[in-house]
């Protein structure tokens, strides 16, 4: 989702988690993604172009290693939120993992993480450049954390960071910066901002947890769950670009959390109070051949009149070339939006078939799709069928 990843504001605004229908994650190295959740799979990173607020259309052209916005529509709230935050990344977002890291990272552990980054910034339009820290008290990725770290590498207009000028400064990888802190109402936010704009620069991700974790925002036995970088725009914003970036994570301990790679949006609502749950409600499996597999289904959020579920499929004693999952759905229970898998149906007995990247398993071998529904969430059961 980042229901998440853009939380950058001028003044106050509740931050809530929602989705939105999206497309799954196709693994390329240059494609032109116009789908609003569409990402792309990209070496070690996934690049995702995340517009959840606005219905206009935005285009990201990814590379191996970045992403320009070629084509943005939209236009924000000045005095509220941005339109977007397309970005690139390392590590989980919202259970969409990337290959260079799929599980979150216990802090106290890590022995070094790293990070470059250079971005392009046109002449005109209303934005910021935002890296991205993300740290959560466990290590689930399914939702939304507890901490998020803010670097701003540049802005224009008149937006500012969440909260409010703390009247500091740290002085973290040899560079100044004020420091703002606030929370939007879902999570904690630490936001460094430059006196200037910054092209290019290699830093230590560790050195800003560290600070933060001074100005009591996290501890050692929290976890790094992603590194990412990208930009908000309010306006504009054609010819935005990071042309260059890499992360890398050495040492944490990944903790329990299991992730697999799907891909959930990211929107803003100002009403939705959500909940966590995790134990699974169905379990079954049925054979082709001698290719079964089994489907479990859970709870990973919900709030009045809907919710975020996640299943999870996976392989029996064999390997199996694709899947399918049937969902029976209890009355009053809908699906309005799906990332993982491709739906037939949207209420009663919904079937859902694997993607290109997702459909072949090894032997025990698992991975999920996730999708939003109307109502609580509760009865259904789900079955599966391999190929």
């Amino acid at each position: 989702m980042k229901l998440r990843r853009a939380t950058l504001m001028f003044g106050a605004m509740v931050i809530g988690v929602g989705a939105t229908l999206v497309a799954g994650t196709e693994t390329a190295s240059a494609a032109t993604v116009c789908d609003q959740y569409g990402s792309v799979v990209a070496g070690n990173y996934i690049i995702q172009n995340n517009r959840w607020g606005t219905s206009a259309t935005q285009c990201i052209s990814t590379s191996s290693n970045g992403f320009t916005i070629t084509q943005q529509d939209g236009v924000g709230n000045m005095s509220g939120a941005p339109v977007s935050y397309p970005s690139i990344y390392l590590g989980c977002h919202y259970s969409n993992c990337s290959p260079g890291m799929t599980s979150a990272r216990q802090i106290s552990g890590i022995g070094s993480a790293t990070s470059s980054i250079t971005y392009t910034y046109p002449s005109s339009g209303t934005y910021d450049a935002a890296y991205d820290i993300w740290l959560n008290a466990t290590p689930d990725v399914s939702a939304v954390e507890d901490t998020e770290i803010m670097i701003w590498f540049n802005h224009t207009g008149s937006i500012q960071p969440v909260g409010s000028n703390t009247g500091t400064t740290a002085s973290i990888g040899g560079r100044s910066w004020a420091v703002w802190a606030g929370n939007n109402g879902q999570n904690d936010v630490v936001s460094y901002v430059a006196p200037s704009a910054i092209s290019s620069w290699s830093f230590s991700v560790l050195d800003f947890i560290k600070d933060v974790i001074n100005r009591g925002k996290a501890t050692t036995s929290w976890y790094l769950t992603s590194i990412q970088a990208g930009f908000e725009p309010w306006s504009g914003g054609v010819g935005l670009a990071v042309s260059g970036f890499s992360a890398s994570v050495s040492g944490g301990n990944p903790g329990t959390s299991t992730t697999t790679r799907t891909t959930a949006p990211t929107t803003r609502t100002t009403t939705a109070t959500t909940t966590r749950t995790t134990a699974p409600t169905t379990r079954t499996s049925t054979a082709s051949g001698s290719r079964t597999c089994s489907a479990s289904y859970s709870v990973a959020s919900s709030w009045s009149g809907g919710f975020v579920a996640n299943v999870t499929v996976k392989a029996g004693s064999s390997a199996i070339s694709g899947w399918k999952v049937a969902m029976s759905l209890p009355g009053g229970t809908a699906v309005t939006s799906l990332w993982g898998g491709t739906a037939s149906g949207s209420s009663g007995t919904v079937t859902v078939s694997n993607l290109s990247y997702n459909g072949a398993l090894a032997a025990s071998a698992s991975t999920s799709f996730g999708f939003q529904g109307t109502g609580s969430g509760s009865g259904a059961s789900v079955s599966c069928t391999a190929s």
